[in-house]
């Protein structure tokens, strides 16, 4: 194979990915593949994705020598969680940007202007607007940029310090000076690159519109093909102007990034925003499912980015999203604490979140223990706390006591209609899967016990215990990898949790998260 790139660095660089992806394509069967990034220091690689979980639309920026990214949050709250790393590697959780229900939220834009933090977002048919003098927080209240029909926002801003956002479907439109107001009515800008018609997509759906203004070009980055669907859907497709109302032409080099066959492990790979490293090197960040793994979402990916001599960008050539990857440059970054939570602080960890039903005042933290009021009167009236799962293998498990007249439980959770769990309340232990009890076990353990949920690969057991030693499995196993936005709608995905419903409350202690 021969690779021709702009300078000796980094054609050696892309022949070293060349053979280490070789390598790794390689290995044998039943060798552990790593389902977050993982960084050698020995080889100095890393390996996709560099997020685990569902973290679609990634939306970063860096600040000298600090990067900050935050997602798609949809009915997650509080929503948009705010990340921190020095290498694109390592991220750490620093806060949430957005702790007032306004419907679902998709792909943001997280940019800095001046001396202040804006993320544009669309949610409830609308768009809007969090401002904060740090990405750590306070974040302000967000404001309606009354801007419905449109999705996707994408800050710009020209030579002469006029800023715009992007639009899904091709449209643009000016902001104010500061940021938090439109002025006139979006004008329509760019058609799109048309792929071939014997491609099989999801959808056109030009949507996701990101800026990098470069050399004297506006490069617009945005996606196309539908962001789930066949495994050959979505696609990151890149255009350049000279001016943000265009015209643009779109790049030679387009798809930027696909994925070509479902024989790939990175499925529906689309939705790139790019960012340059301390020593100038340029990275593209991205999502995709996992083959055989929709039920963890969309994963952030990233791969490098070269600049051709006539002002282009592309992924070299060879490389590709199941490579080892040479880790980018940068001080090691602090990693994220994971999912587990003995709850000894004095406010809920960052890695919580309620689905729709938005009420912070159900929960108390006591004495290294979680509280958590019951809400309605059945499993549908209760909103979970939820963590992203990130694995395809992991347990679960977590110590109850209960109140009369509450049931709580411990639940692996895509919506409403997409749910397995396993229920106690005085009387019995319940699994369900969906709204059909499965099976149901007397409750020999009284107020105190102990809840387990095992997902091996999608198959997924429930277990309960008097000391959290030795487990009784409820004899049912449920398969599971339907559990995703393909069956159930809504761009989701299967995370775990816990509930309660009822009069009363539960004291949850030591949720614990495990990677098998």
């Amino acid at each position: 194979m021969i690779i021709k790139l702009k300078h000796m660095k980094k054609k050696t660089l892309a022949i070293l990915i060349v053979l280490t992806g070789f390598l790794i394509s390689c290995s044998q069967p039943g060798e552990k593949v790593p389902n977050d990034a993982q960084a050698s220091s020995d080889t100095g690689h890393f390996q996709n994705p560099v997020l685990g979980g569902d973290y679609p639309d990634p939306s970063i920026v860096r600040v000298g020598s600090d990067f900050y990214m935050t997602h798609s949050s949809f009915d997650y709250y509080p929503g948009l969680l705010v990340w921190h790393s020095t290498d694109l590697i390592n991220w750490k959780r620093i806060s949430h940007a957005l702790h007032e229900y306004v419907g679902s939220v998709w792909a943001p834009d997280l940019i800095k202007h001046q001396d202040t933090y804006y993320i544009y977002f669309p949610a409830g048919g609308t768009n809007w607007v969090v401002t904060a003098e740090s990405p750590e927080g306070p974040w302000s209240d967000p404001v309606d940029l009354n801007l419905p029909g449109f999705i996707d926002p994408g800050h710009v801003v020209d030579d002469e310090g006029n800023r715009f956002l992007y639009l899904s479907k091709g449209y643009i439109i000016k902001l104010t000076d500061d940021g938090l107001a439109t002025e006139g009515d979006p004008v329509h800008n760019y058609d799109g690159w048309e792929f071939p018609e014997s491609w099989s997509t999801e959808c056109f759906c030009l949507e996701s519109p990101k800026s990098t203004v470069k050399d004297g070009y506006y490069h617009l980055i945005v996606a196309e093909g539908g962001t789930a669907g066949p495994a050959t859907s979505h696609m990151v497709v890149s255009a350049r102007s000279k001016s943000p109302y265009g015209p643009f032409e779109n790049s030679p080099y387009n798809p930027i990034v696909h994925t070509e066959s479902r024989n790939e492990r990175w499925w529906s790979q689309g939705h790139g925003t790019l960012v340059d490293d301390v020593d100038g090197n340029w990275w593209i960040l991205y999502h995709g499912y996992e083959k055989h793994f929709h039920t963890l979402g969309r994963q952030t990916l990233m791969l490098p980015v070269e600049w051709t001599e006539d002002d282009w960008f592309r992924v070299p050539e060879g490389v590709n999203s199941s490579d080892e990857i040479p880790i980018p440059s940068g001080e090691k970054s602090e990693k994220a604490i994971g999912l587990s939570d003995d709850f000894s602080g004095d406010e809920l960890g960052l890695q919580w979140q309620f689905f729709k039903l938005y009420e912070p005042s159900r929960v108390a933290l006591d004495g290294g223990a979680l509280v958590l009021r019951g809400e309605g009167n059945s499993f549908d009236e209760s909103s979970p706390l939820l963590v992203n799962s990130s694995d395809k293998k992991y347990e679960v498990h977590v110590e109850y006591t209960l109140d009369e007249g509450v049931t709580a439980g411990l639940c692996l959770f895509y919506n409403e209609q997409g749910n397995m769990r396993i229920a106690v309340n005085s009387e019995r232990f319940t699994v369900y899967n969906q709204k059909n009890a499965k099976i149901r076990e007397e409750n020999r353990l009284g107020d105190h016990g102990f809840l387990r949920i095992l997902n091996d690969g999608n198959e997924v057991s429930f277990y309960f215990s008097a000391d959290g030693e030795d487990w009784e499995r409820v004899e049912r196993t449920i398969e599971a990898s339907g559990f995703h936005h393909n069956v159930f709608g809504e761009f989701l995905s299967l995370r775990a949790g816990i509930y309660a419903f009822g009069e009363g409350q539960v004291r949850f202690d030591n949720f614990v998260y495990k990677t098998l």
